[in-house]
């Protein structure tokens, strides 16, 4: 039995691992830490308890929730979906899925309970949104737009980290940019997805809109998110505009969806390096 027990629990940790999407974990925890380079007024600050406790929570237990959450309600609709083959897990019904995923939330929870009161609202909507998106009454990702507007919850790490540090709300701007840039992001990730949740008969922002309008609507909400951004820091604006004119660019040439898809990690961790960059430079500077 113990030869069996330990055989196992490899597999149970790299699938947990391989559930909570590795190659996505800076959607979450990025912000947390543009959050904290804006949101400090010293070096040592950088590096203070809370924020590490926010860094650890958002770059594995949070994701667990979040996609944990995702598979277990979406087991019919994953059953027809080739990116489950490959690059992600199908959940097949092991327990150990929504025991991670209560663990999960219950750190959440814990979080909340040692920040400050301005840094609540934006942890606990969070946690709300995280589990209203795939979780039954709400399930908004199956009601379009909704499934876009909903998805700015991965602005919401950054602005815990921010209030956390600063002690006050971040900028209306920074908020109201960071959302559409979410809203785009999660309506974009959505295109590859569009024949297999037509096919389970999944209604998204993307399956009624089709690729080409979808990608349009992306354009449009980037460079909303540009504009939003410019209002606060004209430079901030114009490193957003690297979205819209992708979007551009893979029209243009031709470039599929479901290809370019695998490369935003990569973009987006560099153009949340340029701003934490822009932040660390004050940090130091004050």
């Amino acid at each position: 039995m113990t030869t069996t027990g330990q055989s196992r629990r490899p597999t149970t940790l790299r699938y947990l691992l391989k559930l909570s999407r590795p190659r996505f974990w800076l959607y979450l925890a990025g912000p947390v830490v543009v959050g904290v380079a804006y949101g400090a007024s010293s070096v040592a600050e950088l590096f203070s308890p809370l924020a590490l406790a926010l860094f650890a929570y958002f770059l594995l237990p949070a994701n667990v929730f979040l996609y944990g959450i995702n598979d277990v309600f979406d087991a019919d609709v994953d059953e027809e979906n080739p990116k489950k083959e490959r690059r992600e897990v199908r959940y097949g019904g092991d327990r150990l899925v929504p025991v991670a995923v209560a663990v999960a939330a219950l750190l959440g929870v814990a979080l909340v309970a040692v920040t400050p009161r301005v840094a609540w609202p934006w942890l606990v909507g969070f946690l709300l949104l995280g589990a209203a998106y795939s979780a039954p009454p709400l399930r908004f990702k199956t009601t379009p737009l909704l499934d876009s507007a909903s998805n700015g919850l991965y602005v919401l790490p950054g602005a815990a980290a921010y209030a956390t540090l600063a002690g006050g709300h971040p900028p209306a701007l920074a908020v109201a940019g960071g959302w559409l840039w979410a809203m785009a992001m999660h309506t974009f990730s959505a295109i590859p997805d569009v024949e297999p949740d037509r096919e389970a008969g999944i209604r998204t922002t993307a399956t009624v809109l089709g690729e080409g309008r979808t990608l349009a609507y992306c354009g449009v909400v980037w460079l909303l998110a540009a504009a939003t951004f410019g209002l606060l820091d004209p430079r901030a604006g114009a490193l957003l505009l690297v979205y819209p004119a992708l979007v551009v660019v893979w029209r243009a040439t031709g470039v599929a969806v479901d290809r370019a898809y695998w490369w935003y990690p990569a973009i987006n961790a560099v153009v949340g390096m340029v701003l934490t960059l822009g932040g660390l430079w004050r940090v130091v500077r004050g």
